[in-house]
């Protein structure tokens, strides 16, 4: 963890807004803001782009939770949420947000430098697994646009898949371009001229 971590804390009460600082600077965090009012979060969030989010809520409702997850971006970033009391529908609000961690019982002091670095973690993991879906269905839809091509190759030239395959291939080598962007040329070609 470093001190350039930019932390916003969103926490109406002030001695607690105040407890949450001094466990954040206990534990060598030095960038944080405080939102204590809920119509100045979306600016806030913007003019200060945290890297992390810590929200204390005595009481949290639904809604809250849906504008501090719209304001704050919890795909973007780490999310903790520190509350008092919860139930399984707020639970499953703010999970579905994609907030990284959500403490019932209230914030205390020792638990916040661990809860952000269990949230950071678990933010991380998520966002790798993102990627890797992203990447996999990229890949995915780039092979179902490789088959369709092979198989205009296959119907206009009356050969077998290994050699419409292989005409693709030396297509997109010649052409300096990837193969999925040769065969995305070619499907989009057909789709013109029928």
């Amino acid at each position: 963890m470093t001190s350039e971590l930019s932390i916003i804390v969103v926490e109406t009460d002030r001695d607690r807004a105040k407890q949450i600082l001094d466990s954040l600077a206990r534990a060598l965090f030095e960038e944080f803001q405080v939102i204590s009012e809920s119509s100045s979060v979306i600016r806030l969030f913007v003019s200060f782009n945290p890297v992390f989010v810590l929200i204390d809520m005595t009481h949290p409702s639904r809604d809250m939770l849906e504008e501090m997850a719209i304001a704050s971006k919890p795909m973007d970033r780490p999310v903790a949420v520190f509350v008092d009391r919860s139930d399984d529908a707020l639970t499953s609000a703010a999970i579905e947000a994609g907030v990284s961690a959500y403490v019932v019982d209230g914030m205390r002091p020792d638990r916040v430098k661990p809860v952000l670095d269990a949230a950071i973690a678990r933010f991380r993991v998520f966002q790798r697994m993102r990627t890797e879906l992203a990447e996999t269905k990229r890949a995915l839809e780039e092979r179902k646009v490789i088959d369709r091509a092979k198989g205009l190759i296959m119907k206009a030239k009356g050969i077998n898949e290994d050699e419409a395959y292989a005409l693709l291939r030396n297509a997109a080598m010649n052409q300096g371009k990837r193969l999925a962007d040769v065969a995305e040329a070619l499907v989009e070609s057909a789709g013109l001229l029928s």
